[in-house]
């Protein structure tokens, strides 16, 4: 085992979630990590492990992230049997490992199918999800027993922490999308107060007769109440203002 793989699999697993999380711009970033994450954790001398992630919806089923080109590829061969140990993990909720697809019983014409690509030995882990939706950690590899009680332990321990990082990830997405409305909101209500002052200087009204004004050109030119303040501002050659906020 190199070095540098020792190296990561010193370092605690929730605490690389985290990071994983805080460092990736979305759910998919986070997914492709854990995919690569699970991959190089698994694979060892001479038997190189592959890694997806599929997504369970009532209608729907795909790989969302992967370790590789090739994983996604095995991914679509369960799909096109709607079968194999990766799809009854996710839809059962249960881990299943394929010791040797060479005697392996389970899954009709899948295995076949997967041995003639060469995937000798899979494991398919759930990764518990909030709602409708159902995943599962998929693995592949080309050698017969890749996936020992050590192996079938570490797959299942990040398939646990994947469950509550994507979760922490969902909340965290939720609230920069807050954070984005807020600051959107705060732009236009400054854009409008500095319109109606200009309306207010010019003629000489309250701040209501201001609005009444502004409203009244939004209703007639069918233009949202923001970007007819806008127009008023920049009819007088003034740049609309940038509002910073600190989320």
């Amino acid at each position: 085992m190199s070095e540098k793989k020792s190296t990561v699999e010193n370092v605690s697993l929730p605490g690389m979630m985290q990071d994983m999380v805080l460092e990736s711009s979305d759910v998919e970033e986070f997914l492709t990590g854990l995919a690569k994450l699970a991959a190089d954790r698994l694979s060892s001398p001479g038997s190189e492990v592959l890694c997806g992630v599929t997504l369970l919806r009532p209608r729907a089923k795909g790989t969302v992230a992967t370790s590789s080109e090739h994983a996604r590829k095995m991914d679509e061969v369960q799909y096109a049997f709607d079968d194999g140990p990766c799809l009854r993990a996710a839809r059962e909720g249960k881990t299943y490992t394929v010791a040797d697809f060479r005697t392996e019983t389970r899954f009709g014409r899948y295995t076949e199918a997967i041995a003639d690509h060469g995937i000798l030995s899979a494991l398919g882990v759930p990764i518990p999800l909030d709602g409708d939706a159902d995943a599962g950690l998929d693995l592949y590899a080309e050698t017969a027993h890749a996936f020992g009680p050590a192996g079938i332990a570490a797959a299942e321990e990040l398939a646990r922490e994947a469950s509550k990082s994507l979760r922490m990830a969902v909340r965290l997405a939720q609230l920069t999308e807050t954070g984005d409305n807020l600051r959107a909101a705060i732009s236009s209500r400054t854009t409008i107060d500095i319109a109606a002052g200009i309306i207010m200087g010019q003629n000489r009204c309250s701040h209501d007769t201001a609005m009444t004004i502004l409203k009244a050109a939004s209703n007639g030119r069918n233009r949202k109440l923001h970007q007819v303040a806008a127009a008023v501002i920049e009819s007088l050659g003034q740049e609309v203002p940038q509002t910073h906020f600190d989320g």
